[in-house]
């Protein structure tokens, strides 16, 4: 299998790259947010792989983080979802992001991605809440912490925490920021507290 390419970008499209590893042109599907993070043509690369074998073909799929790559394979796994319902998810949404929505059952958040409805949506939240890749961008314990969040959403207690996430995001914060800070003072706040009070606590863990 091959993970990885070193090499000198040559070419790009709407939805893939030509990269130059000694003398050969390797082929590579990609996200739109992966070929906005890579450098232009004639310009030297690391491009993270993971192949896909059919009956008729084997192709490449391209991402600039190794984490991109993980959160492919991941999504991959879903039930209809295919490789590029899972790329137009990468190209909507960060990994942190990913993560965010799937912690915080954010079907919504999910379903920007094209190719990507309601149903699919909430299939994604459901089946990859424990096992999602690690949490990229949160604070230390936060993983835990984003899991008593969904945990309380999902047993239908008061949306305080979903609440104070939108407020934040309203802000200006992004959606995987706002809900990395409103899981981490969730548990200082306790279980009642009201959105104003997450929000208040929230913004100052995010001034420091």
């Amino acid at each position: 299998m091959i993970a990885k390419l070193k090499g000198i970008i040559d070419s790009k499209g709407a939805d893939w790259l030509v990269i130059d590893v000694g003398g050969v042109g390797y082929l590579v599907e990609c996200s739109a947010r992966t070929l906005s993070a890579l450098p232009g043509p004639g310009e030297a690369a690391e491009v993270f792989t993971r192949m896909l074998v059919s009956e008729t073909a084997i192709r490449l799929a391209g991402f600039a983080t190794a984490a991109e790559r993980d959160w492919y394979a991941t999504l991959s796994n879903v039930q209809g979802v295919g490789p590029k319902v899972a790329l137009a998810l990468l190209s909507a949404l960060s990994p942190a992001e990913l993560s965010s929505a799937i912690a915080m059952s954010d079907a919504a958040m999910l379903a920007r991605a094209q190719g990507v409805g309601p149903k699919l949506a909430r299939r994604i939240c459901s089946e990859l809440k424990d096992k999602v890749p690690s949490f990229a961008g949160a604070p230390a314990g936060a993983e835990a912490q984003f899991a008593e969040v969904s945990g309380q959403l999902e047993a239908g207690a008061p949306s305080a925490a979903s609440d104070a996430v939108s407020a934040l995001v309203n802000l200006g914060y992004g959606q995987a920021q706002a809900g990395a800070a409103v899981a981490t003072v969730l548990r200082e706040a306790g279980e009642e507290a009201d959105a104003a009070r997450l929000i208040r606590l929230a913004l100052k863990a995010l001034a420091q």
